[in-house]
């Protein structure tokens, strides 16, 4: 299963409950989950995260490489997230309201084995540029349901005493 992470899963994990320079473990086992492959920052992710000033956006930056997923999101499937999702006839005001979260919906679509990983919560009654990643998941048809940030620390197993497992 690979998880996608929504820029706020970190902005939040930074801001909130997980510190960068408090709770290093966390960072070091984000890192090692993008290092095995079940983890990862979608390129429009990461730019919403790395053109910030804070320790945030320096650790990002310091570790693109591992984060970063490496595939180009399809122009036609986030068409469809707009579309289907949130409105056919956004207007700019809201296309830049809705942001880069078609980007994450879309790579999510490209297989039934990937999972987003947010912050946002499900507001059913939402409309247009106001809509939740989670429903529009649901609208356009992402296999996986999402989850938060603590649903896939379970999934994944992270411990506030995790280390590195040894080996090459």
């Amino acid at each position: 299963m690979l998880h996608l992470l929504d820029a706020n899963t970190l902005i939040d994990a930074n801001r909130d409950y997980y510190p960068i320079g408090r709770v290093d473990e966390f960072w070091a086992w984000l890192l090692h989950m993008a290092e095995t492959g079940r983890v990862k920052l979608p390129l429009e992710m990461y730019e919403e995260v790395e053109k910030g000033t804070d320790d945030l956006a320096q650790w990002v930056r310091e570790h693109k490489e591992t984060l970063l997923l490496d595939e180009s999101a399809n122009e036609a499937a986030v068409a469809f997230v707009v579309e289907r999702g949130y409105a056919p006839d956004l207007a700019d005001d809201e296309i830049a309201k809705v942001g880069r979260d078609p980007f994450l919906v879309a790579y999510a679509l490209a297989s039934g084995d990937r999972v987003v990983v947010t912050t946002e919560r499900s507001s059913p009654k939402a409309l247009r540029a106001n809509r939740k990643v989670p429903d529009v998941c649901e609208s356009v048809g992402v296999v996986q349901k999402p989850i938060n940030t603590f649903a896939l620390i379970r999934r994944l197993d992270f411990r506030t005493n995790w280390q590195r497992p040894a080996g090459p």
